[in-house]
């Protein structure tokens, strides 16, 4: 692989800007005229800008005063006023420019001569990526030793935090005045007597060392409302910060935020420590080319004054790096250190030759089947069959359930797969634990197992005729979609580690969340999966009749007077608005917390979206020209405000201003029309609800047919907002340059001791 591919495939996608250019800079070197080598030179200038985890059995040692994770150094790059390479035709000078330090190449040949102004540009452009990328490290690492700096307070807290929970303070402190220090009460000593003055030397340093336990009197817990028993508790009298209570409950929870503090800072300093990595060889790579290209020895000036620089001699997240890991093995894996490793470097994941195989297997599979079932229904001639209408009012709501489940996971890892190409970081924007996220593969193995087993059961319970003898279905495949349905949710909630058992317990607590809505924090990804719901009322629908058709319908039968229900029309209203409802509610929750009117705003949405769904579902059951016209305004109302949001808010796109115009400034795909044929194509779809309100019928589609056609194009049209609602959310989060999650710290630290906790 070519390093420019490279390069570009190990960038933090957060941080692109923030990279050296490099495919800028080659373009520039392939646009350079060679300069001749004739003529004296002279000087012109060119500017530049720029443990073990469950708390018990731990040494001694790990009691005692944290001396933390960093010792502040003040590192100084090297400000020689220039580094002069006369063979080499450049001089590069470490100036002072408006208070703010940065590197600027003075290049040694007149613009007039042949090539010359073309080598001026490229040192200009070379020094304003060296000095962005210089600049940009600095901050970065002064905000992680800032935060290096927090965690040492932290663990501070946790060991005296540890020492009142497991009640070993006053073992702690006779161990610390009766045993010779390293040995404890592990060792004996034969000449102990004969060594009093360094024993008591070494004790006297062992009690300067020992943790202040008055540490924990100026620090708080701090309580996140998680839980619907946690929110309601901070609504009645519950401060954000609780008295330090020592129990080993609560010890449990500290050390488990604390060591994913640690797992996440670890991460960034490994991140960082790449990003200077990879744009050091960016550097050497570009000045290579430039040497190649003018036969000069640049390279070895502007690279000296590169390794000289803070980017390349800084040495700080090298030592931090190296503290971390030791804090983390000693205090949180019980000195293991292979096991506190694993934790901190969790493996990356691997693509597994049997995925593609079992995928392509059901892919197989899935394609036999879908022209079995049309070779079976044109043999039999089921369209023509007396019983053909009975099966489609009762059999095909039921089966409809899993096609509409399969088309979203298609188009899921459709989208999986588009966000890779176009390093869309989606497991972060998630929240996915490191190396559990699901490729596109996975994602169409399941889907496509899933649309098997469907199929399957569709060919096995393909009868229209009532058996002569006992007047009935049989029993068994008739109640093969019940037993589909039920072995999926067995799946979903099975609690061993089968069948990508990480993801399904996210999905599952996400679903909780919005079926609890709002009594959860509001994250992305429950309001992303509440999003996803809206798209899935037909679904939903599917399970009611489920429950309708084998509960209360004579299945071995085909007959069901769930529609004369008034319990089950009643609940088809409120199962078609649970989903717009859950997202209404979060919108509150966050204008509540965040006091932002655009949620306020975006809970209108599916307010009048609520309205149109209960009037048009009204219309359907009852009919009536009054409920048509009043389903028609709202629904129009409802898809232009949701369009509108869409493409606007939700896109970012039709930015009048934009330099892409009607589109948005930044584009992760390269052709424009993309954006406008999915513009249009959501436009479009939007209004498939036309079909309700104008009560369209085909002569030769079944009404069942239609509304499922209608109800995968609404699964299609959110398959392709999900693509570019990510899209603009990932380029919204490289604005701000957020890498990493944010964690919450057990403890809330208060200098002052007299100040007031609440």
């Amino acid at each position: 692989m070519k390093f420019g591919k490279e390069y570009a495939s190990q960038m933090v996608p957060e941080w692109q800007e923030a990279y050296m250019d490099y495919d800028n800079l080659k373009t520039l070197l392939k646009q350079m005229i060679l300069p001749t080598k004739q003529g004296n030179h002279r000087q012109t200038s060119t500017s530049a800008a720029a443990g073990g985890r469950d708390g018990l059995n731990r040494a001694l040692t790990l009691y005692r005063a944290f001396s933390g994770l960093i010792q502040r150094q003040n590192h100084q790059p090297m400000k020689t006023s220039s580094m002069k390479d006369i063979e080499s035709s450049i001089v590069v000078n470490y100036v002072n420019r408006n208070g703010s330090e940065c590197y600027e190449t003075t290049f040694l040949m007149t613009a007039a001569e042949d090539g010359g102004e073309s080598e001026q540009m490229y040192f200009t452009r070379l020094d304003d990526e060296f000095n962005k990328v210089d600049k940009f490290y600095r901050l970065k690492v002064k905000e992680v030793m800032d935060e290096a700096e927090t965690l040492s307070k932290q663990m501070e807290a946790l060991i005296a935090f540890r020492i009142k929970a497991q009640k070993l303070q006053e073992v702690f402190i006779d161990s610390t005045s009766d045993n010779q220090p390293g040995a404890s009460n592990y060792e004996s000593s034969d000449d102990h007597d004969k060594q009093i003055n360094s024993t008591n030397r070494k004790l006297q340093e062992q009690r300067q060392r020992t943790v202040p336990l008055d540490v924990l009197n100026r620090v708080k817990l701090n309580k996140t409302l998680e839980t619907p028993y946690s929110i309601f508790k901070g609504f009645v009298n519950a401060p954000k910060h609780t008295e330090v209570t020592f129990s080993k409950e609560n010890l449990k929870e500290v050390e488990k935020k604390l060591e994913h503090a640690f797992t996440e800072f670890y991460h960034k300093i490994r991140l960082l420590k790449n990003y200077s990595y990879l744009n050091m060889q960016a550097f050497s790579k570009i000045m290579k080319k430039y040497d190649k290209i003018t036969s000069r020895r640049a390279s070895v000036s502007y690279m000296k004054m590169v390794d000289n620089s803070y980017l390349g001699s800084s040495d700080e997240l090298t030592k931090l790096m190296g503290r971390v890991e030791d804090t983390f093995i000693k205090h949180f894996s019980n000195s293991n250190r292979r096991k506190g490793m694993n934790i901190l470097r969790p493996k990356s994941k691997r693509e597994r030759h049997r995925i593609s195989f079992s995928t392509g297997l059901f892919v197989g599979c899935t394609a036999a089947l879908i022209l079995a079932l049309i070779f079976v229904i044109h043999a039999r001639d089921i369209l023509n069959t007396e019983g053909q209408k009975q099966y489609m009012e009762n059999m095909f709501p039921l089966y409809s359930f899993f096609a509409f489940i399969v088309i979203h996971m298609l188009m899921y890892a459709g989208n999986i797969y588009y966000w890779r190409r176009y390093r869309v970081n989606y497991p972060f924007i998630f929240g996915f634990k490191q190396g559990t996220e699901l490729g596109y593969r996975e994602v169409l193995l399941v889907s496509f197992g899933l649309g098997t087993l469907a199929l399957t059961s569709v060919l096995l319970n393909l009868d229209m005729e009532m058996d002569p003898k006992t007047k009935d279905f049989k029993a068994i495949t008739e109640l093969l979609p019940l037993g589909l349905l039920v072995l999926v949710i067995l799946i979903l909630i099975c609690p061993f580690n089968i069948i990508y058992r990480s993801s399904r317990f996210f999905f599952v607590a996400c679903l909780f969340h919005c079926i609890c809505a709002p009594l959860y924090k509001v994250t992305l990804q429950d309001f992303y999966l509440a999003d996803q719901l809206t798209s899935q009322v037909q679904a939903i629908r599917s399970l009611e009749f489920y429950i309708c058709y084998y509960g209360w319908g004579d299945y071995k039968l085909r007959q069901n007077n769930c529609k004369t229900n008034g319990v089950y029309n009643t609940f088809y209203f409120v199962v078609a608005v649970i989903p717009y409802w859950s997202r209404f509610l979060q919108c509150l929750r966050r204008l509540y917390e965040e006091k932002d009117p655009m949620q306020g705003y975006n809970g209108m949405k599916y307010f009048v979206t609520i309205i149109a769904i209960s009037t048009r579902t009204a219309y359907s059951l009852y009919l009536g020209i009054g409920w048509k016209i009043i389903a028609g305004i709202f629904s129009v109302i409802a898809a232009i405000y949701g369009t509108y949001w869409d493409l606007v808010v939700d896109w970012g796109l039709l930015q009048r201003q934009s330099k892409n115009r009607w589109l948005r400034d930044k584009l992760l795909i390269p052709h424009k029309t993309v954006y406008f044929g999915a513009m249009v194509l959501n436009v479009l779809l939007r209004f498939a609800w036309l079909q309700t309100v104008l009560n369209i019928q085909l002569s030769f589609l079944h009404r069942q047919t239609l509304i499922a056609i209608v109800a995968s194009l609404e699964i299609i049209r959110r398959g392709i907002w999900n693509f570019f609602r990510l899209e603009n959310e990932h380029l919204n989060n490289v604005g701000k340059f957020r890498a990493f999650k944010t964690v919450p710290l057990p403890f809330k630290y208060y200098e002052d001791e007299d100040e007031d906790y609440d």
